[in-house]
């Protein structure tokens, strides 16, 4: 006997049962963005790596760590996408889209890292995710966090709370950056290893860090919030202004400063505490450098993303699931002569009320049995379908949810009759 596969440790199947509130997820989502001007983009799962090695940063975990990359068969290096910002960003300069036009895009689909699988982290992870070009202001982060906001009512969910902060302008970092390079290297024998790379190449990603030994020394660190100038302190009193007036509560993190190095002004993260460890359902912020750093114009560009899989788990979680529906009609039938009509009867229902979900039985069996699959898919209403049905021209209906007698109805008058037992279908 083969031996049985099973799925590669860190992917997971999404199965039948699973995806009616991975459908309330996604449809909520399409809803919501398309609601705000947003129009549906989607890029490659494999990109060239020299992508992601420009727009996430070469010597950062994810590069260099967590990446799915390979050679193809002409030698090229390519890459599964860990993330989709920067595909998005080269497909809109592939197409010309970037040139002083303003764009709202939104996108959903699967993502790859090479991580340490635990509940909420796969090494194949879906998102869902918006990214906006040529919109200067703060006004446009105030939009992104509030369609976030927007989309925590829509689902129902509770305990999300967003913790927002300033990186300022390329200036303002680099000034920061000496300022937090003098600090740590006072204290190199208390950085751990991952942190003292850093500090030769992103100091910034040091405030960053989980570990737990380095927190107190993280807490102490100088403060980017003090190396800002008035322009960058400006945008972020715009954004405030504009949540503060919106309603939606804040709180300010100077710790934040998010795990990719396109990152600029504002950055913001939604958190939870109930999904353990692995706390931020959304991030984004503006990233204004990366177009450029991809080969287009300077660009002003923003967005966030969301992580798919941690929002389905607060679903089941909060009893705000979707619950799955079943089927509204299964037709079953009886006789040698009855498969060839029942299958011509359901394709004239089907042609007549396209939302129509119909099961028409298949593989025989007795009608007991027929009816105990019709019960099982969760239809309200069973048709059956034998020899004496087929000489008087007539479907016997019997109603599997309501405490109704079963009735005959014509052939010639079923789609009337169904149309009128289920409404809108």
């Amino acid at each position: 006997m083969a031996e049985l596969l099973q799925v590669i440790r860190g992917m997971h199947d999404i199965l039948p049962a699973d995806m009616p509130v991975w459908h309330q997820l996604e449809d909520e989502y399409r809803a919501l963005a398309e609601s705000y001007g947003y129009r549906q983009i989607r890029t490659p799962i494999v990109e060239k790596t020299a992508l992601f090695a420009r727009s996430i940063g070469a010597v950062t975990d994810i590069v260099e760590k967590e990446m799915y990359s390979f050679e193809d068969r002409n030698g090229d290096s390519l890459s599964l996408r860990p993330e989709n910002t920067a595909s998005v960003v080269r497909a809109g300069l592939q197409a010309g889209m970037l040139q002083d036009q303003q764009h709202r895009m939104w996108y959903c689909g699967p993502m790859f890292r090479h991580e340490r699988p635990q509940k909420g982290r796969y090494r194949q992870f879906h998102q869902l995710g918006a990214e906006t070009f040529s919109i200067a202001g703060a006004d446009i982060e105030a939009e992104l966090i509030l369609m976030a906001a927007r989309f925590w009512k829509r689902l129902g969910l509770d305990e999300i709370d967003l913790q927002i902060n300033s990186l300022g302008s390329s200036e303002c970092r680099r000034r920061f950056r000496g300022i937090l390079v003098d600090y740590f290297r006072d204290h190199t024998a208390a950085l751990d290893e991952d942190s003292r790379r850093r500090l030769e190449t992103n100091p910034l990603r040091i405030l960053d860090s989980k570990n737990p030994d380095m927190q107190a020394l993280i807490e102490a660190a100088p403060v980017l919030g003090d190396s800002l100038d008035q322009e960058s302190r400006d945008h972020f009193d715009e954004l405030t202004d504009i949540l503060d007036k919106t309603g939606v509560p804040y709180q300010v993190n100077q710790r934040l400063v998010r795990g990719l190095d396109y990152y600029c002004h504002t950055v913001f993260e939604w958190v939870t505490e109930t999904l353990g460890a692995q706390g931020t359902v959304c991030g984004g912020g503006r990233y204004d450098a990366l177009v450029e750093q991809l080969g287009g114009k300077p660009n002003y560009a923003a967005g966030f993303s969301m992580g798919s899989e941690r929002l389905v788990s607060m679903l089941l979680d909060q009893g705000k699931a979707r619950e799955a529906d079943g089927c509204d009609v299964y037709l079953l039938m009886r006789g040698a002569n009855s498969v060839a009509l029942a299958q011509q009867l359901a394709e004239a229902m089907r042609d007549h009320m396209p939302r129509l979900r119909l099961v028409v039985h298949a593989g025989g069996g007795s009608l007991k049995s027929q009816m105990r699959k019709a019960d099982k898919s969760g239809a309200r209403i069973a048709l059956i379908l034998g020899e004496a049905e087929i000489e008087a021209g007539t479907v016997a209906l019997k109603f599997l949810r309501e405490d109704r007698p079963q009735a005959e109805i014509l052939q010639s008058e079923i789609i009337t009759c169904m149309a009128s037992l289920l409404g809108s279908n």
